[in-house]
């Protein structure tokens, strides 16, 4: 295992993969207290002060692990999750969608900003390669992170998506995988079922999405 290299990618990626969980986290927790449930709030787990979000084996040892034993090929990692009663809000069904997609909507709206900042660099002929590649791993990080949490399965945001939208019956049957949600999810993705079939395809999309919309600025800054 290269050192020098693990230290590299460490630095280039902390700062966006903080970010990534931070501002996505404190998300599902703001969307909640709009719609009633003060929960997150009550804990103070609405900040962008990432050691609140931080789960010390999720977001530190497990992806470092990871690191190591597959030499970077496989990486998975979480936060501490924002507690949601949904039965405080004031539709619990329909904001469940709501409260859901506030993470990932977080995540695309950061893919974007760090797609701004790296375009506002290379205007400028900023020749630094670390800030460039750190842009880079900001945009693909949070791709990955918006791709991934929209599976849809629970306990991910994308089951919870589901839930809210399908009808209460079939609502209910899905409702009942949460939880073993978490390991069917690592079984799929050990398998390559969800990078096959989910995130290449999803990331595809968005990557274009974006691309689409950051051309107004490509076409002002050239």
């Amino acid at each position: 295992m290269d050192i020098a290299n693990l230290i590299q990618t460490v630095a280039i990626y902390a700062l966006p993969v903080l970010f990534a969980i931070t501002v996505h986290e404190a998300a599902h927790g703001y969307a909640a207290r709009h719609f009633g449930d003060r929960t997150a709030e009550m804990l103070g787990r609405i900040t962008l002060n990432p050691v609140k979000h931080i789960d010390p084996v999720g977001t530190i040892l497990m992806p470092l692990m990871l690191y190591f034993a597959t030499s970077g090929a496989f990486l998975f990692g979480y936060a501490k999750p924002v507690p949601v009663r949904f039965g405080n809000l004031r539709n619990p069904k329909r904001d469940m969608v709501w409260v859901a997609l506030a993470g990932p909507g977080a995540n695309l709206v950061q893919a974007v900003l760090w797609g701004v900042a790296m375009l506002l660099l290379q205007s400028m002929d900023v020749q630094e390669v670390f800030f460039l590649k750190m842009c880079e791993g900001g945009l693909l990080v949070n791709v990955v992170m918006f791709a991934f949490n929209l599976f849809p399965l629970p306990p991910l945001d994308g089951g919870r998506i589901l839930v809210g939208l399908l009808p209460y019956r079939q609502a209910e049957m899905v409702s009942r995988i949460e939880p073993w949600g978490f390991f069917i999810v690592m079984g799929l993705v050990i398998a390559g079922v969800v990078s096959t079939l989910w995130m290449q395809p999803v990331m595809a999309v968005t990557l274009w999405l974006i691309q689409t919309l950051l051309m107004p600025l490509v076409l002002l800054l050239n």
